[in-house]
């Protein structure tokens, strides 16, 4: 039963005449936030592909509460995770009061020129005062700096602090969060990215299908490589066999050579 279903007769019928924009209007800063919400997106579903529990947004709308949702005062983490929820629940924005009143564990922004101010003052001040929630990064894409934070003990954020590569750890889903080097979607450059606990990158599908497509040549070229080394063996048998039946074959042709010779010259062979 929904959280909605529970909820007093004038409550739900305020809540349904509440109208939840998708969106603020405001378009992504630069294709590669673009491209980098959907890379942190897509790779933690891979990563997650067996789990069922949980749900990963990027750049849709977050309500907390009622009087947010009829001021317009949008919410749209560039990346958020959300565990302990269905994951084939469809949505199109997350409400809390629809969801148990479940907020992010884990919200995620990706810095620019016009959001940086807030994403590192009030922002954060409302993930960690109204929402609660329990860490929030900021990836600086210009400079490549990485900031966390987790709530402590008296439910205030404290700064995470990096490993000696510069990634950050977190303790909500057991990943680790850094930059990365190279091509996704045809665009070469420095990438914020999920590294499991051995500290291996978090491959989206396109990668995974790449490394299987990879071991399945190399397999493939190992098995040629074998079936022509055992030709080579037959081969070198073949030929060894064929010189062994020559050396006979000119062995005897001497033997009866010989033999014609003693037996002009009255020699008796008894052979």
């Amino acid at each position: 039963m929904s959280t909605t279903t529970l909820m007093h007769a004038p409550l739900l019928q305020e809540v349904e005449s509440v109208t939840l924009p998708e969106t603020d209007g405001v378009p992504l800063e630069t294709p590669w936030h673009r491209k980098n919400i959907n890379l942190l997106c897509s790779s933690l579903q891979q990563h997650w592909r067996h789990r069922r529990d949980y749900f990963v947004g990027g750049n849709i709308c977050v309500y907390y509460s009622l009087e947010q949702a009829r001021n317009r005062d949008f919410l749209g983490p560039d990346v958020f995770v959300v565990q302990g929820v269905d994951l084939h629940q469809p949505r199109r924005v997350w409400a809390t009061w629809l969801e148990g009143n479940r907020g992010p564990d884990v919200a995620i922004e990706l810095l620019s020129d016009s959001t940086a101010d807030y994403d590192l003052t009030d922002k954060k001040d409302l993930y960690e005062q109204t929402l609660r929630t329990p860490e929030y990064f900021c990836y600086d894409p210009d400079t490549h700096e990485l900031r966390g934070w987790r709530l402590d003990a008296r439910r205030r954020y404290q700064q995470i602090e990096p490993a000696a590569n510069g990634r950050l750890w977190s303790e909500e889903l057991q990943l680790w969060l850094g930059s990365w080097d190279g091509e996704y979607d045809s665009l070469t450059s420095t990438w914020l990215r999920w590294f499991n606990n051995d500290g291996e990158v978090c491959m989206y599908d396109a990668e995974v299908s790449a490394a299987r497509a990879d071991i399945e040549a190399r397999r493939a070229n190992a098995e040629a490589e074998r079936a022509n080394a055992e030709m080579d063996r037959a081969n070198a048998e073949a030929e060894r066999a064929e010189a062994e039946s020559e050396r006979a074959a000119r062995a005897e042709a001497e033997l009866g050579r010989l033999k014609q010779l003693l037996a002009a010259q009255g020699v008796a062979t008894d052979r």
